[in-house]
C-alpha cells in the first residue's frame, strides 16, 4: 500500500470512529437536575431585565467520566458561531495535512496558534483560504464528518473588524466536535488539543471563583456584538488523584447589534462563568471531587 493510499485509509477509518462515538454521545440521558438549576438562573435574568427577549441562549454540559449529557438546553438551534467555529477550521486544514495534500510546517503551525490562541482574523483567514475557502471548508466538513456539523455553516472570512455574523454552528455540533476530539478519534487531534489549551483569558474557568486552580482547559471562545460564547472541554483534579473531563458549552446570541459592544460582552461573560461555576458545583457533588 503506497504512503498516499495508508493516509487516505486513515483519514476514512478516523471519520467511521467519529461516527461512532458521535451515536454513543446522542444516546447519553440527560440528567435534569443541573438543566434546572442553569434555567432558574437565566429566567432570574431575564426577570431583572439583565438579559433581553431578543437574545437566545443555549447550554450543553456532557460528563465523560459518567457518559451522561447533563445539560441539553436549545442545543440543535444553529447560532452565531463567531471565533468558535475556529477549532472546525483546524480540523479541515489537518485532514488534509491527514490526506498528504497539504503540510504542517513552522508557517502554519504560527498561524494555527495565532487563530486559536489569540483569535487571529487574518490568521484564521489564511488557514481557510489553504482548504479552499469558505466553500471549500464547509464542503470538506459536511461530506467527511456529516455528524459533527449537523447544523453548521461556513459561507464567509473573518470580515474587516471581525464582525462575523454568518457562520454559524449549534452546541450539539461542538459537543460531537469535542467528544471526538477528546477520544482521539481526529487527525491531528492531538495537536489541535494542544492549541486550544494555550494560555488565555475564557469564560469557562478565568474568573470562574468555584472551579478550582489547576483545572486544565481546552476551549475557544466567540465574541461578536451578537454573540458571546465558549465552548471546551474542562478537566478537573478529585481527591484521588484522578481527572474528570467534562464538555461545557454556553453560547448568548442577540438579534439586536449591542450599542456598548464593551459592557455588553462582558456581563454575558460573566454569565457564562456563574454557568461554569453551577457546572463545577455539580460534578463536585456528582463524583465527590
Amino acid at each position: 500500500m503506497t504512503l498516499r493510499l495508508k493516509k487516505r485509509f486513515f483519514v476514512i477509518l478516523t471519520v467511521l470512529t467519529a461516527s461512532l462515538c458521535v451515536a454513543s454521545v446522542a444516546q447519553a440521558a440527560v440528567d435534569s437536575s443541573l438543566e434546572a438549576q442553569i434555567e432558574r438562573y437565566i429566567k432570574s435574568l431575564r426577570a431583572q431585565g439583565k438579559l433581553r427577549s431578543y437574545e437566545r441562549t443555549a447550554w450543553l454540559v456532557y460528563d465523560f467520566k459518567s457518559g451522561k449529557q447533563t445539560v441539553s438546553i436549545n442545543v440543535d438551534t444553529p447560532l452565531q458561531a463567531a471565533s468558535m467555529i475556529k477549532p472546525y477550521l483546524a480540523l479541515a486544514f489537518f485532514h488534509r495535512v491527514a490526506e498528504g495534500r497539504i503540510i504542517y510546517g513552522p508557517e502554519s503551525r504560527k498561524h494555527m496558534e495565532a487563530m486559536i490562541q489569540h483569535s487571529n482574523n487574518d490568521s484564521t483567514n489564511w488557514v481557510m483560504k489553504q482548504v479552499g475557502g469558505p466553500s471549500g471548508v464547509q464542503s470538506l466538513l459536511k461530506h467527511s464528518y456529516p455528524n459533527l456539523c449537523r447544523h453548521m455553516s461556513i459561507v464567509e472570512y473573518i470580515p474587516p473588524g471581525g464582525r462575523t455574523y454568518r457562520n454559524r454552528a449549534s452546541a450539539s455540533d461542538y459537543s460531537r466536535f469535542l467528544h471526538a476530539l477528546w477520544n482521539g478519534q481526529l487527525p491531528h487531534g492531538k495537536e489541535i488539543l494542544r492549541t486550544m489549551a494555550l494560555p488565555g483569558r475564557d469564560r469557562l474557568y478565568t474568573d470562574a471563583k468555584r472551579v478550582p486552580v489547576g483545572t486544565q482547559v481546552f476551549n475557544k471562545t466567540g465574541s461578536t456584538a451578537m454573540c458571546c460564547g465558549d465552548m471546551g472541554i474542562l478537566s478537573v483534579k478529585g481527591k484521588n488523584g484522578q481527572r474528570y473531563p467534562y464538555i461545557i458549552i454556553g453560547i448568548i446570541e442577540s438579534r439586536v447589534k449591542s450599542k456598548s459592544y464593551g459592557s455588553w460582552i462582558s456581563f454575558r461573560a460573566d454569565v457564562i462563568r456563574e454557568v461554569s461555576n453551577l457546572v463545577y458545583t455539580d460534578m463536585k457533588k456528582r463524583h465527590g471531587l
